[in-house]
């Protein structure tokens, strides 16, 4: 049996064109449109959106049934989604489907303080240099970053991460005890200094 709810998320009519055009050139009219949320990228989730089959729906699914559309939510899902509406994102061409979702930031007080400090402070000055810092998660006072496009792979970027980024992030929010670069360097396609140089 599949739970029922009616103001977990809304579809816009534009965005519900595109799906309705979709089903019909894919020759697949019961089709209904699944929602994930498969991760987290800083403050903001990672989405799946994706037309299925109505009997790939598992019992603990959520659906909301509008006007002949069925959209299908994971229970895990399900407290991250409440109150996010499926738009049609123009910048894509042809139009593809984005969703704005008030969930997105940081809930938690000590991240939402980093996340503040690094919009303020840390990635104006390595966004000149093509870089830029992501905070990817805060648990017992530690919080994680990741350094990403001239930061990444970065030849400074341990000097970037202990005199810039954690003086400052521990400066502004002393709860905040260690920082932990999870960067993968050896990925870096364009840093900024080059390793050897």
């Amino acid at each position: 049996m599949v739970a029922m709810i009616d103001s977990l998320l809304t579809v816009t009519p534009d965005a519900r064109e595109k799906i309705d055009g979709v089903r019909t050139f894919n020759d697949f009219p019961e089709a209904v449109l699944r929602v994930r949320v498969v991760g987290r990228d800083g403050p903001r989730f990672q989405y799946e959106i994706a037309l299925e089959d109505p009997r790939d729906r598992a019992e603990t699914d959520l659906a909301i049934d509008t006007d002949g559309l069925t959209v299908v939510v994971d229970a895990e899902s399900a407290a991250d989604l409440a109150g996010a509406q499926i738009e049609l994102d123009p910048a894509i061409t042809g139009g593809g489907l984005r969703i704005e979702n008030p969930n997105e930031g940081w809930q938690d007080p000590l991240a939402r303080a980093v996340q503040e400090v690094l919009d303020r402070q840390i990635n104006p000055g390595v966004g000149s240099h093509g870089g830029m810092v992501s905070l990817v998660d805060v648990r017992d006072g530690t919080a994680y970053m990741r350094f990403g496009g001239g930061c990444q792979g970065c030849a400074a970027v341990d000097v970037t991460l202990k005199q810039g980024v954690e003086t400052a992030v521990r400066a502004a929010v002393p709860s905040i005890s260690a920082i932990v670069d999870v960067t993968d360097h050896e990925a870096g396609d364009n840093p900024y200094y080059r390793h050897g140089h």
